[in-house]
């Protein structure tokens, strides 16, 4: 009887086999165009994400351009070690950390009461106009976002002009705001959501439209206000898309950017302004130390990797949307 149950149990098994790999097959040809569409992002995937992963032996290696691989001198540890004990890369880091939390609150908060603001206008006319007044300084490059910011924060600009007018400050002692580095986080948060404010609502606004437009009325008719309907039925509806962008954002924390911060930076605001990427240029290519360059990188990808796992794994307790 066992003989026979086993058999039967293999049989049924080298049955299943086969028509997993023809179902596989079967769908492959059937969605074969989507398959041959993907083949060139696979490419670009494998030539650019995961072939310069090689390089990273560079941040264990004294590395010289002119010597080929086998020539070069492998040192370890050292260049983690010379980083993690300089109290320049201590101070960057610091600066990125508090740069990319101020901008991934900041950011949050103004898209989603701009996307709840937008989504609650009747007037489309309005709407459009406010869309594309917010829109627009996404599309212009950090060279010209930084030199408005650099004109209205000038001393003889409109911030320290209109100060005047409002007898906050007298004439002749007008501030130069990107010299006084305790306020650069501030000034760069601002400035990053005046130009990507427009831009980050696009995803809420197209989250709210998917939402029923029976809960607004049932909500309407329980006796529901505007800014109830808004916390009970808007905020709910677009809960997962919030959670899910919150995890990417929170695993670029150690992204802060680059332009922004090297075009308004200067000698009286750089112990603030200098952050990881900086760091990379001045200290590691710009003086021909690439193997502290790769380092530097590779330290960051890695933290990002951790925090994103990290992000996930918090969501996923609380049984919200995740990633993975």
């Amino acid at each position: 009887m066992g003989s026979n149950i086993e058999s039967a149990t293999s049989s049924m098994a080298s049955d299943l086999k086969p028509t997993g790999l023809k179902l596989f097959f079967k769908k492959l040809v059937q969605q074969r165009m989507l398959v041959i569409m993907s083949v060139p992002f696979l490419i670009w995937l494998f030539l650019f994400k995961y072939l310069p992963l090689w390089g990273w032996t560079t941040a264990f290696q004294k590395y010289r351009p002119a010597k080929s691989f086998s020539e070069q001198e492998w040192v370890g540890w050292d260049q983690f070690k010379f980083l993690f004990h300089d109290e320049r890369f201590v101070r960057v880091l610091r600066n990125t950390l508090a740069q990319s939390t101020i901008n991934l609150a900041l950011g949050f908060i103004t898209a989603i009461t701009l996307a709840l603001l937008l989504n609650e206008l009747r007037g489309m006319l309005f709407k459009r106009v406010v869309q594309t007044v917010t829109y627009m300084p996404h599309f212009l490059s950090w060279v010209v976002a930084a030199g408005i910011i650099q004109a209205t924060l000038a001393p003889d600009g409109i911030i320290n002009l209109l100060m005047i007018k409002l007898g906050m400050i007298e004439k002749g002692q007008e501030l130069l705001f990107l010299g006084i580095p305790k306020d650069f986080w501030t000034i760069l948060g601002l400035g990053t959501v005046w130009k990507d404010l427009g831009w980050n609502t696009i995803v809420y606004l197209a989250a709210m439209a998917t939402i029923d437009p029976a809960q607004y009325e049932a909500a309407e008719m329980d006796g529901a206000g505007r800014f109830r309907r808004m916390w009970n039925v808007t905020l709910p509806g677009i809960k997962s898309v919030i959670v899910v962008l919150l995890i990417l954002n929170i695993g670029n924390l150690m992204e802060s950017g680059f332009e922004a911060q090297y075009l308004l930076k200067n000698g009286m605001n750089i112990d603030y302004s200098e952050n990881i990427d900086i760091f990379v240029l001045t200290y590691g290519i710009n003086q021909s130390n690439f193997s502290l360059a790769v380092a530097a990188g590779m330290f960051k990808s890695l933290v990002s990797i951790v925090l994103l796992f990290i992000a996930n794994s918090i969501a996923k307790r609380a049984g919200e949307s995740r990633l993975f």
